[in-house]
């Protein structure tokens, strides 16, 4: 579903998820580690009326575990948040620890910035933390790239992140 202004030509989309629907655009609050620091879940709400907020996978996969996320209700029981949220993959944040991980077609080996412990990130692997997370809006692992690059690493890298992609999306339908 679509609206356009008539004013402006400006198009807006409502997103359909299970805690509620999210107009886009839309103000994402971040939440990287379960909660939008110094912001009260109920404020969010009464005062912000924020429809959606973005948590990151990298971070809670780390800590306090997916597992233990689940465990707890998701995030949205573990956080007392009743709207939308959506994930990352943990991407970016693979991309920024560039010294601490190395990229394979397979996925992205890196070490923690807490501990220095492997993990290794699938297109698989992180759809299964997101499941667990209860995720509204999952995204896909994404191979980050530096700017400037040339067009051969841009290309390269977009190609890698929609086979990904295709993957993520076959391992989802499966579970």
């Amino acid at each position: 579903l679509q609206a356009v202004c008539t004013e402006t030509g400006a198009r807006a989309g409502i997103l359909h998820t299970a805690h509620g629907d999210v107009e886009t655009p839309v103000f994402m609050p971040v939440g990287t580690q379960a909660a939008v620091k110094g912001v009260l879940p109920r404020d969010l709400v009464s005062d912000l009326d924020a429809k959606i907020i973005l948590g990151n996978t990298y971070h809670l996969y780390l800590r306090p575990g997916h597992e233990t996320v689940r465990n707890l209700g998701g995030l949205h029981g573990f956080m007392n948040w009743p709207r939308a949220i959506l994930t990352d993959s943990g991407g970016f944040q693979v991309f920024s620890l560039n010294s601490l991980r190395k990229i394979t077609e397979e996925g992205v080996l890196f070490h923690s910035h807490l501990n220095g412990d492997a993990h290794m990130f699938t297109p698989e692997s992180t759809i299964d933390v997101q499941l667990a997370l209860g995720s509204d809006i999952m995204m896909v692992l994404d191979e980050c790239i530096p700017h400037p690059c040339d067009h051969d690493a841009a290309r390269h890298s977009t190609q890698r992140t929609v086979r990904w992609a295709a993957k993520a999306m076959e391992h989802f339908r499966k579970h």
